[in-house]
């Protein structure tokens, strides 16, 4: 007697079903796990050094040392989201999304500070962005 196989244990099952992340939830997870960390590493020397950056004339000009608080606290849910897109958790997704988000607009905002630094960690939030609002298909025929 033949036995239909269990599609569970294929990877199309739920959340039990032990199967792999996706190749594009992987790297949005990856760079998340980049991106967050050096968002922290710019907070963390906007806070200690207050003189570091400087802009003149910008109409979001805030002090350095919120700047760096505003980086720290990104930078903290950037790495928790990307754990959780990483361990395949429900709220990982979202989460990145709107850490992804987030993190864009106060990069943007940030750009006359250092724009070495920003327009790069801008780039790394559009590909989080891509990467974890892309539509997953999948596919219902056995092979």
């Amino acid at each position: 007697m033949t036995t239909v196989p269990n599609k569970a244990r294929q990877g199309h099952g739920g959340p039990d079903s032990g199967a792999m992340l996706s190749g594009a939830s992987s790297f949005a997870g990856i760079v998340m796990m980049l991106s967050g960390p050096l968002s922290i590493l710019m907070g963390a020397a906007g806070i200690a050094h207050d003189t570091l950056f400087a802009a003149s004339r910008y109409a979001y000009r805030f002090d350095v040392t919120a700047w760096g608080w505003i980086h720290l606290v990104i930078g903290v849910v950037l790495v928790v989201a990307g754990m959780g897109v990483l361990t395949d958790q429900g709220w990982g997704r979202g989460a990145g999304v709107a850490a992804a988000v987030i993190s864009l607009i106060t990069q943007f905002m940030f750009v006359p500070y250092y724009p070495l630094w920003a327009i790069p960690v801008m780039t790394l939030d559009l590909l989080i962005l891509f990467a974890l609002t892309r539509a997953h298909v999948e596919t219902s025929g056995d092979r």
